[in-house]
């Protein structure tokens, strides 16, 4: 397959591309900038409504991952601006474009996130429950509904909601290792609320299926099958480290540290299960938390793989 990419330069788009060319598809990124003459590369720029659509002409596949940080800095308003519009208009200039095209792709994976369903406690939720309230679920409802022309078109598009990437090379995790590994980490808020994961290697291997399965489409919550409260997470990441994680986080610093995204990104619960991933066949490679992170705690010593 000749498969397109969006937000190639972030976490997951950086670990994706090399999977996709080990199984012998041709990766094309799309990008703002960069030479117009490298080999593999298209330029776009949605601000502007500008596209090269002659070189998107015979692409079988598309990843959409490009976004703005949703944790890059406190949620003024400019900045929730910021992050709806690098989705919402993102997503909907590039299915106006591939709806255009003589011969569409076949199938469209565009990214979504687990923050659909906002704060619901401990709620089983599934691909088929409905949305919550609150910025993060308005977000995700419109970069969702901004896919809708080229569903019309007939291109499968699969909605990957995905919940928190583990991964040592950036993210939460990330930035919780250099705390927890000075015994400086603990719980956030009261600790019950439900943290829904997927290991890196699990987020870009669920992209690959998504794009060969042709089953597959609408919404898919692309987190691990045992998501754990904060306080399970809290706890079996000291056990991976060998620390102490007796630092609490207060609820009420969070917010006043953060504001409104303490409450819809760290105290917010989210109990969801992959239900469709599950039922097409994917297999985990990561099913358990304390597996997901004694791999990649290994990989950070130089022991382990990725695929």
């Amino acid at each position: 397959m000749r498969i397109l990419i969006t937000g190639s330069t972030g976490l997951i788009g950086t670990a994706l591309a090399p999977l996709l060319s080990s199984y012998g598809h041709e990766v094309i990124r799309l990008v703002r900038s960069g030479s117009s003459t490298t080999t593999g590369v298209i330029h776009w720029d949605p601000r502007s409504g500008t596209i090269d659509a002659a070189a998107l002409e015979g692409i079988d596949g598309v990843v959409h991952l490009a976004g703005e940080n949703i944790a890059a800095g406190r949620w003024t308003a400019t900045q929730k601006g910021r992050i709806r519009e690098s989705r919402v208009r993102g997503t909907s200039f590039l299915a106006e474009s591939l709806a255009r095209l003589a011969r569409p792709p076949r199938a469209w994976v565009s990214a979504s996130a687990i923050g659909y369903y906002g704060n619901r406690g401990d709620e089983v939720l599934r691909e088929e429950s409905p949305p919550g309230s609150g910025f993060l679920p308005e977000v995700c409802i419109a970069w969702e509904a901004a896919t809708k022309v080229a569903e019309d078109r007939g291109i499968r598009v699969v909605h990957l909601r995905s919940g928190m990437v583990l991964s040592i090379a950036g993210g939460a995790l990330a930035k919780m290792l250099p705390v927890f590994r000075i015994a400086a980490g603990g719980v956030i808020g009261n600790g019950r609320q439900y943290m829904s994961w997927i290991a890196l290697d699990d987020a870009i291997g669920a992209i690959h299926h998504a794009l060969t399965t042709d089953r597959l489409r609408g919404p898919v919550n692309t987190v691990a099958p045992a998501p754990v409260t904060n306080r399970e997470f809290t706890k079996a990441l000291g056990r991976a480290l060998s620390r102490p994680t007796l630092v609490p986080l207060p609820a009420f610093a969070a917010r006043l540290a953060l504001g409104e995204m303490a409450n819809e990104l760290l105290l917010a619960s989210q109990r969801v299960e992959p239900t469709r991933l599950i039922a097409s066949g994917y297999p985990f490679r990561f099913p358990g938390l304390e597996g997901a992170l004694r791999h990649l705690l290994e990989k950070a010593t130089g022991g382990g793989s990725t695929f």
